[in-house]
């Protein structure tokens, strides 16, 4: 089959969860036979979507796809699943904003770009479950988890052979809503060594985060996963969080170290598979294995 990914980033222009979801996601189809095309999202025109609306589109982080290249999408009847990593429904992509995560439905933006998706693929049941309550919609799936590569599920399982000290660690994060201050008061009333791990190449991240038992962690808007919640739970660490962590509600969070690996590693053909067969022929449908 014939891909084109958009995205409003891609790995050569930031290292983030979503971006390294997606840079595997392309690998695994190139890996089974695929072509696949990436391209930013600002750059999808209407001349761009006559020239490959036969393709099968895998829509990522969208917020830099004009309106009019959503609605010639729509109007062309170009097969297309939207792959959320956050609420792009919303203005401002956080339901934290709203009671019970459900906005008004004057403050939903993108409704039939969503609704005419062939289906919208979550994060996790957690997440499912606020774009479902918000949306209404019968074309939401939750994937479960991410997509590692294996080079990095190897150092993953290094570092969890490693040696930890009984302290917690802690992301030293700008961003407001990770809530690092929170971690850190926590910790201090508590009487709790830790340290602020701050912002680095990402293995060094790993690496360092490693050396802990406990990683504490209080969003303060849902986590559609966390990546780096499950990977301080596949480095065998101990998770001190709250109840707005995606990861920590599906089943195979109750596994640790690498136990927690071995079934991360079987989630990458089983989200592929998702994919491509959602735009698969009923007969050529595939399993993983």
């Amino acid at each position: 089959m014939k891909f084109v990914i958009v995205a409003d980033f891609f790995l050569d222009d930031v290292v983030g969860g979503g971006e390294l979801n997606n840079e595997e996601l392309i690998r695994r189809l190139l890996f089974n036979g695929h072509d696949v095309h990436k391209i930013r999202s600002h750059k999808v025109d209407t001349k761009f979507i006559d020239s490959s609306s036969n393709l099968n589109y895998i829509i990522s982080n969208f917020w830099n796809l004009s309106d009019n290249s959503k609605k010639a999408l729509q109007n062309k009847k170009v097969k297309y699943i939207i792959y959320e990593h956050d609420h792009k429904y919303l203005p401002n992509r956080d339901p934290a904003a709203y009671k019970d995560f459900t906005a008004p439905k004057d403050k939903i933006i993108n409704y039939q770009f969503y609704k005419n998706a062939i289906a919208t693929l979550c994060q996790s049941s957690f997440h499912k479950g606020i774009v479902e309550r918000n949306l209404e919609l019968d074309n939401i799936i939750s994937l479960g988890g991410n997509i590692w590569s294996d080079e990095s599920l190897d150092k993953l399982s290094d570092f969890c052979s490693r040696p930890k000290a009984a302290s917690y660690a802690i992301m030293d994060s700008q961003i407001p809503h990770k809530n690092t201050q929170g971690a850190v008061l926590y910790c201090k009333k508590n009487n709790l060594p830790y340290e602020l791990i701050p912002s680095c190449g990402y293995y060094d991240f790993l690496e360092r985060l490693s050396k802990h038992e406990s990683f504490v962690f209080f969003p303060q808007t849902p986590e559609t996963l966390s990546r780096v919640v499950v990977e301080a739970r596949m480095m065998g660490m101990r998770i001190v969080t709250n109840n707005l962590v995606g990861a920590s509600q599906e089943e195979w969070f109750k596994l640790k170290g690498h136990d927690l690996i071995s079934e991360i590693r079987k989630k990458k053909s089983d989200i592929t598979d998702t994919v491509m067969n959602l735009f698969t022929p009923e007969d050529n449908k595939t399993t993983g294995v």
